[in-house]
């Protein structure tokens, strides 16, 4: 190739590059979005795909409803009821509690069985899901006095309940219903961020974070989960992949049983949120436990509210208010059942001694009580 021939080819390049360059600054689509009535065009095809939409809502629902579950919940008190209130809208409840919440479960179309009778709310024909919703000092021992039951349930029976727990901490619970939960009982590991006070009006927009465990003696990993819309593929704890449809109609109705009850939250207009139960544990550390270890600290100080309260100081009263109506067994849970809790608090302390020392620098006399502190 002589110099002529390889300028020519070197200017045909450049111009080509040109070409490219350029091409993104006069793109089709802006011409076509240029158009008259394009606008309308695309006010249709919203309005077609929001009908759509709404038609998968309605069949989604009217799923949900051909076949309700039977929801059992254990810890019919406070926030037993208050999503046992919800339950009914899609399926059958059933409550048991120490106390006697007869007629409260009457009230909102509800049954009722006594926990002294735990093994008749076990045996219930129909049980589909069980919702463990105690506090989580008395959590593990609720899960001992439930196995027996589920025991003779499979036995007699041959099928055993999803089990679901509601408590704030996640490892802890993950690691009790795998220790002790005969392996044919499904698990769903739950945390709805919200309760009877921050959402007593809807559950709209409220947080719902959820670990899918355990389906059909398959130990799923959290990190990957399932995804309903990839294939019907799963993983387990070992990396294999798997079918739904794999081998068993077990697979099938552990799944089916499973995403009817996350379908309930997602209906009520929850956000949705799939999470390893270490990741969970490790984001509330940071936020929940030391909201309450703060509303606690400053609830000690007995403050109150004054004719001249900022907007600020008013959050902090709001802040002391809710965290110090929660009972102080959750508080100690939060602390004892969430390995993350202990490093929040030599944080804290240390961004204390750190803000207070700072303040001692620039006073120049220092003051011993303070200093005693440190």
């Amino acid at each position: 190739m002589n110099h002529k021939q390889r300028r020519s080819n070197l200017l045909l390049f450049l111009f080509s590059v040109i070409l490219i360059s350029v091409a993104p600054f006069f793109p089709e689509e802006v011409s076509a979005a240029m158009r008259p009535g394009e606008l309308e065009k695309l006010k249709q095809e919203e309005a077609r795909l929001s009908s759509m939409l709404a038609q998968v809502r309605k069949q989604k629902l009217n799923v949900l409803r051909s076949r309700p579950l039977t929801i059992g919940i254990i810890g019919f008190g406070r926030f037993g009821q208050f999503i046992g209130k919800s339950f009914t809208k899609y399926g059958n409840v059933v409550g048991t509690s120490r106390s006697d919440y007869t007629e409260v479960a009457k009230t909102m179309g509800a049954k009722y069985i006594p926990l002294s009778n735990l093994e008749g709310f076990t045996m219930e024909d129909d049980m589909d899901v069980i919702v463990i919703a105690v506090s989580i000092v008395s959590f593990e021992d609720t899960v001992k006095d439930l196995v027996p039951h589920l025991r003779k349930r499979l036995a007699e029976k041959g099928t055993c309940p999803l089990i679901v727990d509601v408590l704030s901490v996640k490892e802890h619970a993950r690691n009790v219903l795998l220790e002790h939960l005969p392996e044919e009982c499904d698990i769903l590991c739950t945390h709805p961020m919200f309760g009877p006070d921050s959402a007593k009006n809807s559950w709209q927009g409220q947080t719902f974070v959820y670990e899918r465990t355990r389906i059909d003696k398959v130990l799923l990993d959290p990190t990957k989960g399932y995804d309903s819309d990839s294939e019907e593929q799963f993983t387990d704890d070992q990396g294999n992949s798997h079918g739904v449809h794999e081998n068993s109609e077990a697979h099938v109705e552990g799944m089916d049983r499973m995403e009817r009850f996350l379908s309930i939250w997602e209906e009520e207009g929850c956000n949705m949120i799939s999470m390893s139960c270490k990741s969970h544990d490790g984001y509330t550390a940071n936020s929940q436990f030391i909201t309450h270890l703060m509303g606690r600290i400053l609830g000690g100080q007995g403050l109150q509210a004054t004719p001249i309260d900022t907007k600020g100081f008013q959050s902090v009263l709001r802040l002391i208010e809710t965290t110090n109506a929660d009972s102080f067994d959750l508080f100690y849970g939060l602390f004892k059942f969430n390995r993350n809790s202990k490093e929040a608090i030599l944080r804290l302390k240390e961004s204390m001694n750190e803000v207070v020392g700072k303040l001692l620098q620039m006073e120049g006399d220092i003051d011993e009580h303070l200093k005693s502190c440190l």
